[in-house]
């Protein structure tokens, strides 16, 4: 478990994992706790996230705390106000500039608590989390549970055909998957995809 250092200065830490790794969960256990601790905390989600709520910071189990939905990450420094924690949620959704706004919140003495995709549906880096996890002073890594072997998931699986990586849904669009399930599905998909070109290519000919 997270244990929030002792010092009285600024700093970034970065909660990443894959979908429903439990991300929101512990981003929302650390606000409260510095809550508890008398701090003044303030909370942005990116406004194109509207899955559960417009403006709460809902977890996948229903947890939930007040936030502020930001277009852009740039509108975060125009509403921190005498924060002493500033929490950031679904930071991959977020444009470049997170990385340069938690920074600069960090500079100015503030506790900043961020969560998000480390990896897209396609395993690749997720928007501006490499570059978070890069100046973070604290990361922490999140797993799911496979739902194919039970093993401990890093990736999220896109269980339909949707063009685009960002792309809103839950369990009816996404799943977890540990490294092996999850690269042996595409295996199986380019294996029936040459087959089927194969097969459609002698019907040609």
């Amino acid at each position: 478990m997270f244990l929030e250092p002792q010092v009285k200065k600024g700093w970034i830490e970065v909660i990443c994992g894959s979908m429903f790794s439990g991300k929101t969960e512990e981003l929302i256990r650390r606000l409260r706790r510095a809550k508890i601790a008398n701090q003044k905390v303030m909370i942005f989600k990116p406004a194109v996230d509207t899955r559960y709520d417009e403006n709460d910071i809902v977890s996948h189990d229903a947890t939930k705390i007040p936030s502020i939905p930001v277009a852009h990450s740039r509108d975060i420094l125009l509403k921190v106000q005498n924060a002493d924690v500033v929490g950031v949620d679904e930071a991959q959704f977020f444009d470049a500039d997170v990385v340069d706004v938690c920074e600069e919140l960090a500079l100015r003495g503030i506790r900043v608590i961020s969560a998000g995709l480390d990896m897209d549906y396609k395993g690749e880096p997720f928007g501006p989390m490499p570059r978070l996890l890069a100046v973070a002073e604290y990361i922490t890594k999140l797993h799911a549970i496979c739902m194919k072997c039970g093993n401990l998931a890093s990736h999220s699986y896109r269980k339909k055909v949707v063009e685009g990586q960002l792309v809103l849904g839950e369990k009816d669009l996404y799943e977890p998957r540990c490294r092996i399930c999850y690269h042996s599905e595409f295996e199986e998909v380019d294996t029936k995809t040459v087959a089927e070109k194969e097969s459609t290519n002698g019907k040609k000919t």
